[in-house]
């Protein structure tokens, strides 16, 4: 304004001395000082119609000269009016006739979204939201850009209030007399309006909704996107006990259909987005008890002996979904472990949300009670196994402490199928129940580990005295081999011995039917010549038998004995040889040598 006025004041002082012509007695330099004078005013006049603006910022004007009142209830204007103007200056050099005289010129920065966050956008201007909305109906993708000018956001329906529609990352030429946008970065909360660019410490959380792999979002929108005739209610009769109503996607409700693994600019103002996992987790049922035990040792003269142990088994609430399930058996309270598999499909997804609210408080609200509950009536009430006398069918009888241990998957069974109805009721595919070890009292096994023992005890002292038995065979194997060659040598003689006997034998039994033979003939032969003379016979003929022998003998008897003559009167056949052994002294007799 100061400008124009010294223009003003410059272009009047001009034309006063260029039309009295002043100073009179030098009118050139009348003239001179006239068009100086002139020139700084149109100086003056310029400096109020021109507006340069920098990069990364905008010219925003109010227009306070020479315009008309803005409508009731307006607070841009749209036709020139006085007041906040919808048009702006982008950098660069602009030259309006007194631009900065008829306008009020703000300059302020373009907005600047970070990537990784989005802006949130607030009208000041625009329709009224309808009734009972708190958003304004967002804008079709292929619009958007249009609907951040001021002026083509005013004259085709844009609503006044919180927008759905987002501004991504990137930077912006708002009019910001118009649009507040605010960006949360962490704990700071920027803000752009008509004072600038503010930072402060805030919650408001602009990151983008990012949908991992292994998830799905089920969106809770806040904003009637469609008209109100396709947005009919959709409920999943299969799901008893999650009759909960749907709306489709762009209804306000709960969408049937949800989002998949993705990053989304989705503004969390509007729209609540509840992440679900739909991938197979475990619950984990374990921990919370003190876990006894009995063990047995065997001392070195095979005595058994049993000692006890304590090992307190502690629940953590940030792995396992709930501590141990007690059971009561034949009035044994045991603790018992189980795992379930469980897992969440995409289509049940919106259901859970819609009944229950997530996963987790499914887990906790719904799912937990009624499997403690299953587990104990199960484990403490009967159990269905094959019939043992050969029937069909099946035998129901009650639990015993051991069916937890030797009828294990008969229990998980009947289990598992009670389990799996609840889950499909809850929206929930139960995959597996599995039962860990029981934790038993130690005075039920301990009876039955000691029968164990001794027959494994009694089984290692048979097979050990087989083991020395067949380890004496083995010595005594190695031992006749190493002595082999005496023992064939052994068994030669053994069989030359029994040769000899049998030859003695059978030379004996020779001898003896000869001597018998003998026998008979020289008692046939006494008979007939009589006993002396039988045995001069057989003398005679053992000396022939002896000279035979020995002929040397002849020569010695023919110097011992005396040359005889020998006669015999031959009338027993004999004479001669009875003289001979008279000769020799050998017999006696009436007969006298010839000397």
């Amino acid at each position: 304004m100061i400008w124009l006025v010294l223009g003003l004041i410059f272009l009047l002082v001009a034309v006063v001395i260029f039309v009295k012509g002043l100073p009179p007695s030098r009118p050139v330099i009348g003239k001179v000082a006239s068009v100086t004078l002139l020139f700084v005013a149109l100086i003056c006049f310029a400096s109020t119609s021109y507006v340069y603006v920098g990069g990364n910022q905008v010219a925003h004007l109010k227009r306070i000269y020479g315009g008309s009142s803005l409508p009731a209830g307006r607070l841009i204007a749209l036709s020139g009016e006085n007041g906040f103007q919808s048009r702006i200056l982008s950098p660069g050099f602009h030259f309006e006739p007194l631009l900065t005289v008829i306008n009020d010129v703000s300059v302020l920065p373009m907005v600047e979204v970070p990537p990784g966050f989005y802006g949130l956008i607030e009208a000041r201007d625009g329709n009224p939201l309808p009734s009972g909305a708190a958003f304004a109906a967002p804008w079709p993708e292929d619009e958007v850009k249009d609907m951040l000018d001021a002026s083509y956001f005013l004259q085709n329906g844009g609503q006044k209030g919180l927008q759905t529609t987002v501004l991504k990352p990137g930077v912006y030429p708002l009019n910001l007399y118009l649009f507040r946008v605010k960006i949360g970065e962490g704990n700071v909360e920027v803000t752009y309006d008509l004072e600038g660019r503010t930072d402060a410490d805030g919650s408001t959380d602009t990151l983008i909704t990012e949908i991992p792999a292994g998830f799905v979002g089920v969106v809770k929108s806040n904003v009637q996107e469609r008209p109100g005739s396709e947005c009919k209610e959709i409920t999943n009769s299969d799901v008893s006990a999650l009759s909960v109503a749907l709306v489709p996607r762009g209804c306000k409700g709960i969408w049937e259909s949800v989002l998949n693994p993705d990053a989304y600019y989705i503004n969390r103002e509007a729209y609540d987005v509840t992440l679900v996992d739909t991938r197979v987790q475990t619950w984990k049922y374990r921990g919370g008890y003190v876990k006894r035990s009995i063990k047995l040792n065997v001392d070195q003269q095979g005595k058994i002996g049993q000692t006890e142990t304590t090992d307190k088994v502690v629940f953590n609430p940030n792995d396992d979904a709930d501590r141990a399930i007690v059971v009561k058996v034949e009035g044994w309270e045991i603790p018992q472990e189980v795992r379930v598999l469980v897992q969440v499909t995409r289509e049940n997804a919106p259901y859970v949300v819609a009944s229950v609210g997530s996963l987790r408080e499914i887990e906790d609200r719904v799912l937990t009670p009624t499997i403690r509950s299953i587990v104990r009536d199960v484990a403490g009430g009967s159990i269905q196994l094959p019939r043992v006398d050969g029937g069909s069918g099946y035998a129901v009888r009650k639990t015993r402490v051991l069916d937890l241990i030797e009828n294990r998957e008969a229990l998980q069974n009947t289990i598992e199928r009670k389990v799996r109805v609840e889950g499909d009721k809850a929206g929930i595919n139960i995959k597996e129940v599995r039962l860990g070890e029981p934790v038993i009292p130690p005075e039920l096994l301990v009876a039955r580990q000691r029968e164990q023992l001794a027959s494994q005890l009694a089984a290692a002292y048979q097979q050990e005295k087989l083991s020395q038995d067949e380890r004496i065979k083995t010595e005594k194997s190695r031992a006749t081999a190493n002595q082999q060659s005496e023992l064939v040598k052994a068994e030669i003689d053994v069989e030359i011995s029994e040769k000899r006997k049998l030859e003695r034998k059978n030379l004996g039994e020779a001898e003896k039917s000869y001597l018998t033979a003998l026998a008979d003939g020289q008692m046939a032969q006494a008979q007939v010549l009589g006993e002396d003379r039988v045995v001069m016979l057989q003398a005679l003929e053992k000396f022939l038998a002896t000279l035979e022998r020995k002929p040397q003998l002849v020569e010695l008897v023919s110097k011992l004995v005396p040359e005889v003559y020998v006669s015999g009167d031959g009338a027993d056949g004999l004479g001669g040889a009875a003289a001979i052994l008279r000769g020799t002294g050998m017999f006696s007799g009436s007969e006298k040598s010839p000397n």
